[in-house]
């Protein structure tokens, strides 16, 4: 009979969260736990938290439930974000055993000494100018990709986001360690990592615990380009004043690098970018978008936006409307601002009404549809690389171009994990496209 403790894991938020969540979940394997689905019945479920949105805070109380429906006397735990910011809201909802912060997370094994489920939720949380050193993580195992986290923390302080709270300082990965794990992902038959952080532009700050930048950005991305069995890198969002000319133009040569840039905007209005305390004007976010399609044309430029930010006006919001409609980006991602505890912007002045805003979140989304159609369109005929997932969805396969068209095809096993060349061909109704293979001839079961 198996004695060995069986251990869940569920994570909300960013590629970031993911990323920790599986070298936490290799942490409780390296001391005997055996891990399962978050679905099957476990003797501990770890919920890793996020706090970016109103909606995230919301469904840790769900999935706390979903857990207990499994296993009424299992023993729960928070981590994350939301754990950093409101460690007491978190141990009082029912059924929480424990809530762990910042940096207690990479330590939770040492904090469970039984398994008995506690009265009140044990806290155990550090004030947040502690989280000062650096714990380095990626995820393998989870998906057809992993992420490689090469950095943590924020030092901006835009006045909508709680994350410098919830994380700390800006502080980086030694360029050695994330050479080491990106070389440990790619022994693992894993073909694409995609690099993760709070900043990942402000990489190389605090690399030894100190204030200065010891590598740049750019020099992170020339050193992954050259590590040998990473058939792709792919970077996560980052900053448009810390992507710099000279990485696009690297990207636009590497090997592995693959040209897709998710870029956050947050609003295309110079007016409502300066009360956002953003780094940037929107003059300085065309010259990114240009410098990308003109050296990579066939480039995937993904964007963040925020709606119903205080002070939003109806000529303001569509200023922004018109300036995205008018860039030459591929897709959306929209954010209907919420008011969060301890920032400035929860004390602003001009709140917009809800119906506001998601009548403008609405209008983003329609938009980002449009957007997506057209650029899926530009690519129909050309010859692209497609990674296949692992799902079996309805009977199809679906994988991603390396400039992220999203593809598909009927059901056939043996892709699973491969890259093919093919020809795209057409989009179907669910707004996927279709192809046919050029490498090789795939028998489809």
């Amino acid at each position: 009979m198996n004695d060995r403790k069986r251990v869940a894991f569920y994570t909300l938020g960013c590629k970031l969260n993911f990323s920790e969540t599986s070298t936490i979940a290799r942490n409780f394997q390296d001391e005997g736990f055996d891990k399962v689905d978050f679905s099957e019945e476990a003797d501990i479920y770890v919920i890793n938290t996020c706090s970016v949105t109103e909606n995230a805070d919301k469904r840790f109380k769900t999935i706390v439930k979903q857990a207990q429906k499994v296993n009424p006397d299992a023993f729960v735990a928070a981590v994350g974000c939301y754990a950093q910011l409101k460690p007491e809201e978190l141990a009082a909802v029912d059924g929480v055993d424990l809530v762990l912060g910042a940096t207690e997370k990479f330590k939770i094994t040492d904090y469970i000494n039984d398994l008995s489920k506690n009265d009140f939720g044990e806290v155990h949380s550090c004030e947040i100018e502690d989280a000062d050193f650096y714990v380095g993580s990626y995820s393998i195992g989870d998906r057809t990709r992993a992420f490689l986290k090469v950095q943590d923390g924020c030092d901006y302080k835009c006045t909508y986001c709680t994350i410098p709270l919830a994380r700390g300082i800006s502080r980086s990965d030694t360029l050695e360690n994330v050479l080491k794990n990106a070389k440990e992902i790619s022994e693992q038959d894993i073909k694409e990592i995609v690099l993760t952080g709070v900043n990942i532009g402000d990489y190389g700050k605090g690399e030894f615990g100190n204030k200065k930048h010891e590598h740049t950005f750019l020099e992170l991305v020339q050193a992954l380009d050259k590590v040998e069995g990473i058939e792709r890198l792919r970077i996560s969002s980052i900053e448009p004043n810390l992507l710099k000319n000279e990485t696009i133009d690297f990207v636009s040569k590497s090997k592995t690098f693959v040209p897709h840039f998710h870029i956050p905007l947050q609003s295309g209005s110079n007016t409502l970018l300066r009360l956002m305390r953003r780094r940037y004007m929107r003059e300085l976010y065309i010259d990114r978008v240009t410098q990308i399609k003109e050296v990579m044309p066939d480039a995937c430029i993904g964007v963040d936006v925020i709606v119903g930010f205080p002070g939003e006006t109806d000529e303001l919001f569509l200023e922004t409307f018109n300036f995205l409609a008018e860039l030459n980006i591929s897709y959306l991602h929209v954010f209907t601002y919420s008011e969060r505890q301890n920032t400035v912007a929860a004390e602003m002045e001009g709140v917009v009404p809800q119906n506001a805003r998601k009548k403008r979140s609405k209008m983003l989304r329609g938009l980002s549809v449009k957007k997506r159609r057209a650029f899926y369109e530009s690519q129909i005929g050309k010859t692209k690389t497609v990674l296949f997932e692992g799902e079996n969805k309805e009977g199809y396969i679906h994988g991603f171009t390396e400039n992220y068209v999203k593809v598909k095809a009927p059901w056939n096993p043996e892709l699973v994990n491969t890259l093919h060349k093919v020809s795209l061909t057409k989009i179907d109704d669910d707004g996927m496209v279709r192809f046919d293979f050029v490498d090789e001839t795939v028998a489809f079961s």
